[in-house]
Formats: C-alpha cells, structure tokens, sequence
C-alpha cells in the first residue's frame, strides 16, 4: 500500500478502487489506532471491492505507518499534516467518515473547507466540548490522571496503557493477537508513544485546553448551518466506553442540520472492530440516498 510526502513527513494510507473516477471517501482514525481500524469497513463499501469507488484510510502522522517528524502532535499538527496529504493526493470533493479524533478532524476539516465535502459520517466522536461532569463516568478517573503531569507520561509513555489495556477495554470483541500486534507496532519506544498522550490531553473537557474548544466550537457552529451536506451519525449502545450515548444523540438531532441517525448494534468505543458490516452498510445506503458517489 502506497506511502506519500506530505510537509517534512510521509503519510501511510491504505486504498481500495484507485482508478475509481466519483467521489472518494475517506475514512479517518482516531487514538490508540490506525488505518487498520477500518480493515473490516473498507471493502464492504458498495462498489469499493469492485473498482467502482474510491476509499482511502490514512494513518495520522506519528500514529501508523506514517512518519513521526516530532513536534507537539496537537489537533492543529494533525489538521494541517492531514490537509496536505488531501491535497498531496489531490482530493476534492470527498466524502469523510471518522471514529474518535479522525471524526473530530473530519468535522474540522469539512468546517475549513466546506466546499470540499459532500457528505460526512462519524461515530464515537468529540461532538462537543464538555465538562468533565459530561463525560462518561467510566473514563473520567482515567482522563483525569492522564492530565496530570508526571502521571500521564508514566501511563502512556512508560507503561504504553492506551495499547496494553486500553484497546482490550474499547472492544466488545475479543481482537485477535495479530490485530493487537498491529496496533503496538507503531509505539517501540517512549518517545514514539507522545501522539498517544498528546491525544488524551487534547480531549475538550472544563474549557481546557482552549485550541481545541475553539476548533470544536466552530465546527459546531458548521454543522448547524450546513443544511446542503448530507451527515450521518452512528449510534451504539452495550458499552460502557462509548462516547456517543442518548444524551449526546438527542443533541445531535437538535443541533445539525440534515442529520440522519443510524443505530448499529452493540459496540464498544472502537465500533469498527465490533461493527465493520454494518457500518459499511449504513454509510452506504446513505451514500446511495444522497447520490454521493458520482
């Protein structure tokens, strides 16, 4: 699978249909993971297995197979490593689905650039900066500890937790040791483990830290004054890691316009290990809906 220039770096990414004229969608990670998230969602796509359609799945810089140039790994790195590469690979007018931080970027990106995105999928995802009182109790502790200097680097970069018990934690499915492998191959050493940590802590919880509430805030802000881009929420329930529970729905369907909701089964946070049929099945009925793919 092919490996790109991007900025002082290289970004990784995995592809079905490359000669695929239509609409590309791209499907973006979030943390501990990479493009190999989506190995199960990827060839499902309507069209993708037989050339018709173009899917792509990067790995974030510093995450993956892609580079690590060092730096801070913040919200802004990641966005302006990723907008390159779109515009490495030339990519105009795509369709972005994300999990996690890859939703929050996508949402980000299409705020930016909102005449380069016909439509938008996301699951599992920063929705909206919220107090720590908000966010799902099973987690809090954990965040809480991961701001803490000293503590945090001890727990990600010593203790690698994210890859040794986080990804256990976030799947209703046990993953396979060959899939776990994947996972840790990135993080060696406790230096290449920072994006993980610096993700934790990009978490907008409290107000904190200021960038990423802004960047949130005005995405939001997109997502209620786009009533022409097609969006498409997945939902989940069985987990106590999810993110995304009926609280923050409810939200959702008051706050975006033209929104459709899909309910997926029962996952945990990382829903494409768990759900990789049925997400494939609900992105493309509402591709097809919305006439995405020409």
């Amino acid at each position: 699978m092919p490996t790109i220039g991007v900025l002082d770096s290289t970004v990784y990414y995995e592809e079905l249909g490359a000669g695929a004229t239509g609409t590309p969608y791209v499907f973006l990670h979030g943390n501990p993971t990479s493009s190999h998230l989506w190995r199960g969602v990827l060839p499902r796509i309507e069209g993708a297995a037989q050339g018709r359609i173009r899917v792509l799945a990067p790995d974030l810089i510093g995450m993956g197979r892609s580079g690590k140039p060092g730096g801070a790994y913040r919200f802004e790195d990641h966005a302006r490593y990723l907008d390159a590469w779109f515009d490495a690979l030339g990519l105009e007018r795509a369709v972005l689905v994300g999990q996690d931080w890859g939703g929050a970027l996508a949402l980000d990106r299409a705020a930016r650039h909102p005449g380069r995105v016909r439509g938008i999928a996301f699951m599992e995802t920063i929705l909206r900066p919220l107090t720590w009182e908000e966010y799902p109790a099973a987690a809090r502790a954990r965040f809480e500890a991961l701001r803490t200097p000293g503590l945090g680097e001890e727990m990600v970069l010593d203790r690698n937790v994210f890859i040794e018990d986080g990804i256990g934690r976030t799947v209703l499915t046990p993953m396979a040791a060959s899939d776990r492998a994947v996972y840790a191959a990135p993080y060696p050493t406790r230096e290449s483990r920072l994006p993980m940590l610096r993700w934790a802590r990009s978490m907008p919880l409290g107000g904190e830290p200021a960038d990423v509430v802004a960047r949130v805030e005005a995405y939001d802000a997109w997502l209620a004054a786009s009533p022409g881009v097609p969006k498409l929420l997945l939902t989940f329930d069985g987990s106590p890691t999810l993110m995304v529970g009926a609280e923050l729905t409810a939200w959702c369907r008051e706050n975006i316009s033209a929104l459709e909701t899909e309910y997926c089964g029962a996952a945990g946070h990382l829903c494409p290990e768990d759900r990789p049929e049925e997400i494939a099945a609900a992105v493309s009925a509402w591709a097809a809906r919305h006439g995405l793919s020409g």
